[in-house]
């Protein structure tokens, strides 16, 4: 959520935010009126307190003042009600307004117009025509996609055996890494509820793309940044013990909304999903140059595995709606003959913050947190990545050296 400040007086800056992501004004404009119409009564209530205390007499009322006082106190009962009301609008509105951009976020229509500021490894070379990971985990019988859709339906798979070793190897390998370069590691509830999804930002805007669970308060996470952003929800933190650092791995659900037809077949784009998650909790005077050393321990997962991958910066209307700023880090897929996202790593300032109510304190002040995190990585793609990177002419797979020690 954005600063009411800056809403308020600096509805040019929003208006050139909001053009440069490609976002309908309605909704700031909604907010403007909205935020005056509570403005408005904001002020006719303290005026009509400040009369009730004038006419508060200091000895025994009469009759008529007490009748007068009684009546001004309905009045400013009924006009707090509707005040409530209208500040929880005022609230949601604020809600459906994305975060402003950094300004080194390039102007573009689509990931066509993410520049590449990275590339990293060397392509593989074949002397055979490389298949795709989903062909060569099924031959291998190291994942049952055929059941996993009978289990759950579509776009739901079964790892097996070695398969599941694998995966579960590549998760070891990311949360020993990440541990190891200062990150707590937690094991979260997959279950959160709708204070944490507004926290984060997924409600109410993407509120079609997630699972919700009948007759609760409970949904299915989409992304262990959920759980492990309101983890301080509500709660000052102290600058001293700044930044913090958590990493989890949970399962993810996401009902991939609008992405029919795209990603049928494999791991890319599934309902479940694992993943590790990388978090960060700053100061603000910090938070650009913690990003940058996020984005680095996400991508020497790729290193560590000898996997090629480039980065790009995303362009302003390929930027997420709560981020100011994002990295994503896309791995090389052989069979495809093109890179792939495998993980977003974004800076989204006090945004987070100011929705999750997440403070630190200094000295005698408060004010609000940084929040950055990004994938550490995405497991599934990771799976897919080595199959294809590390195929071989016989049909197997060679696993990659610093993996080797899950399977002894």
């Amino acid at each position: 959520m954005i600063d009411p400040k800056i809403l308020r007086t600096q509805y040019n800056l929003i208006v050139e935010n909001l053009n440069k992501r490609g976002y309908p004004l309605q909704f700031l404009e909604n907010y403007k009126k909205i935020d005056e119409e509570w403005r408005l009564l904001l002020n006719e209530v303290e005026n009509l307190r400040a009369k009730q205390k004038q006419l508060t007499p200091k000895g025994k009322p009469t009759p008529e003042q007490l009748q007068e006082l009684s009546e001004l106190s309905q009045t400013i009962k009924t006009k707090n009600d509707q005040l409530q009301t209208l500040e929880k609008r005022v609230r949601d509105a604020a809600y459906n307004i994305p975060n402003l951009l950094s300004e080194d976020v390039p102007k573009g229509e689509s990931d066509i117009d993410n520049p590449e500021i990275k590339k990293w490894g060397t392509l593989p070379s074949f002397s055979f025509e490389p298949l795709s990971h989903d062909v060569i985990a099924e031959r291998l019988d190291w994942i049952d996609f055929e059941r996993g859709a009978k289990i759950s339906g579509a776009r739901f798979s079964v790892f097996k055996g070695i398969g599941s070793k694998l995966e579960r190897a590549i998760i070891s390998l990311m949360l020993d890494t990440h541990t190891k370069n200062g990150y707590i590691e937690l094991s979260p509830p997959v279950l959160v509820n709708t204070d944490s999804l507004l926290g984060t930002g997924q409600l109410p805007k993407f509120a079609e793309d997630q699972f919700k669970i009948q007759d609760t308060d409970l949904w299915l996470s989409p992304t262990a940044e959920v759980q492990l952003t309101n983890f301080y929800r509500n709660e000052i933190i102290e600058e001293t013990k700044l930044p913090i650092k958590l990493t989890a791995y949970t399962a993810c659900f996401r009902k991939e909304a609008g992405s029919y037809g795209k990603d049928l077949k494999g791991l890319i784009r599934q309902h479940q999903f694992d993943k590790v998650e990388l978090v960060k909790f700053v100061m603000p005077e910090t938070s650009e140059i913690e990003h940058e050393k996020l984005l680095n321990d996400a991508e020497k997962i790729l290193q560590l595995l000898e996997i090629p991958y480039r980065i790009v910066k995303l362009c302003s209307k390929d930027t997420g709606f709560c981020s100011a700023k994002t990295y994503d880090i896309e791995v090389w897929l052989p069979s495809q003959n093109r890179y792939r996202e495998i993980s977003s790593c974004s800076n989204f300032l006090d945004f987070q913050a100011r929705r999750a109510m997440l403070r630190y304190k200094l000295g005698n002040t408060t004010g609000y947190l940084h929040t950055i995190n990004g994938s550490g990585l995405a497991v599934g793609r990771t799976f897919a990545a080595i199959c294809e990177n590390y195929q071989q002419e016989d049909g197997n797979i060679k696993i990659p050296s610093v993996l080797q020690k899950y399977f002894s």
